[in-house]
């Protein structure tokens, strides 16, 4: 269908998991998109398998200099800024207990100063060409109570909220720039399969089990895809749940 026919995307954190996949599907529905991630090897792989339609940047989400850098080669290389995919963030076991200050200030600084920095740049390229939509990767970390994930739930935590601040001041300020989060539980990415021994785990196992807690990056990817689509050209400021219920019976 072409859903996103000639709108420019950046995805951070696209060399893997949840990130390529939101790229190759966004791109096979007729985006242009900029691949960011630390990884530049696979993130070039990314890049090459979707064409010239794609471009790779290496970027620290939480480097001023570089979110400047990565909106600059976006708009030298396709003219505009669409949409934007703030989706790369690190995942921390520990408790409050456990949670040294330098870890907490190390997830802060990658999870949360990260998409702060990448709204602010985005709503400058957007504002003046029309709109746009920003996706904010969250969890049910920061809807619910998970007591492992001390710094991660915080820092999910204040993307829920930055996002319902920004959707406001762009709807009062008139730029029809969308914001929204999106809520997962588990993925079944390699980041989430270190924590359980560093062993892929077939979907289709995952799937036979209708308490399955732990979805596929294109679950994820087709939210991603209804976002960034004129689809969802009311829907902003809003929490999207992919978690098959689970905060419902709690997320612990």
């Amino acid at each position: 269908m072409k859903r996103v026919e000639g709108k420019v995307c950046i995805v951070t954190g696209a060399a893997s998991g949840v990130g390529r996949e939101d790229a190759l599907l966004l791109a096979s529905e007729g985006a242009k998109v900029v691949l960011t991630d630390l990884n530049e090897e696979a993130g070039r792989q990314v890049a090459a398998e979707i064409g010239d339609n794609a471009l790779f940047v290496r970027q620290d989400i939480a480097s001023e200099a570089d979110w400047q850098n990565v909106i600059k080669l976006t708009l030298e290389k396709f003219g505009r800024l669409d949409v934007l995919v703030n989706n790369a963030a690190i995942l921390v076991l520990a408790s409050i207990e456990d949670t040294s200050l330098e870890l907490w200030q190390k997830v802060q600084r990658i999870n949360s100063d990260g998409y702060f920095l990448g709204c602010k740049y985005a709503i400058a390229a957007m504002k003046d060409s029309g709109g746009g939509s920003i996706i904010n990767m969250s969890s049910v970390a920061a809807l619910g109570g998970l007591p492992l994930f001390c710094a991660y739930s915080a820092s999910k935590g204040a993307v829920a909220a930055l996002t319902r601040s920004i959707a406001m001041h762009c709807k009062q300020q008139g730029y029809r720039i969308r914001c929204n989060s999106v809520h997962p539980d588990g993925i079944n990415t390699p980041m989430t399969q270190a924590l359980a021994g560093g062993q892929p785990i077939p979907q289709e196992e995952l799937d036979k089990n209708p308490m399955n807690r732990m979805c596929a990056p294109r679950d994820i990817a087709n939210m991603v895809l209804f976002l960034a689509s004129d689809e969802s050209r009311f829907v902003s400021g809003s929490e999207l749940r992919i978690d098959n219920a689970q905060l419902i019976g709690g997320v612990a």
